[in-house]
């Protein structure tokens, strides 16, 4: 009787997961295809906000934020991290050679956009206090950049002089003044 109860069932759960399900299935081959928003597309106004969020809410960071959305690379600076991002201001790409950074914006420049904005990233959440003068980071693209910490506690990435930090939740945001270039 257990062996009869248990064929049914089985009979029963196949043709329930086989049924085609009409349209439905036609819309769910048809969306198999389509890309899925990732973690950037979650709406939370209550939760504190991640990287890209705070990107997003500065004004100083709009060109940051057009070569991040550029290189496709929202997606996963919204993700769970951890991260520090040291992040260049509006004023920092300005510095660059004229039509460097609308050169870089260009499609075929993606993967050299990509590897720019890697730089300025790291796999690791780093407090202000855990930065120690002549240390080494390995940063997302990887390369290596070089923690300077003065006696006066001013922090410089490479050459670029940290302007200030904010927290969010996948790691920290490090405001600087010059945009980091790999080797």
């Amino acid at each position: 009787m257990k062996k009869q109860l248990f064929i049914v069932a089985l009979i029963g759960l196949w043709m329930t997961s086989c049924q085609s399900g009409g349209e439905n299935a036609g819309a769910a081959a048809a969306g198999a295809n389509a890309p899925t928003p990732g973690q950037s597309a979650v709406q939370d106004d209550v939760s504190e906000k991640n990287i890209v969020k705070v990107a997003i809410g500065s004004p100083d960071h709009t060109t940051l934020v057009a070569a991040v959305q550029a290189a496709e690379l929202v997606d996963v600076l919204s993700n769970a991290g951890p991260f520090t991002v040291f992040a260049p201001t509006n004023a920092a790409f300005e510095a660059l050679p004229a039509g460097t950074v609308e050169g870089l914006l260009k499609p075929d420049k993606k993967a050299d956009l990509s590897n720019i904005l890697q730089y300025h990233v790291t796999t690791s959440s780093y407090s202000e206090a855990m930065f120690r003068d002549g240390m080494s980071l390995s940063m997302a693209n990887g390369g290596k950049c070089s923690v300077k910490v003065g006696t006066d506690g001013k922090i410089t990435i490479n050459d670029a002089n940290v302007l200030g930090a904010v927290k969010a939740s996948n790691g920290m945001v490090y405001v600087v003044d010059k945009v980091l270039l790999p080797q």
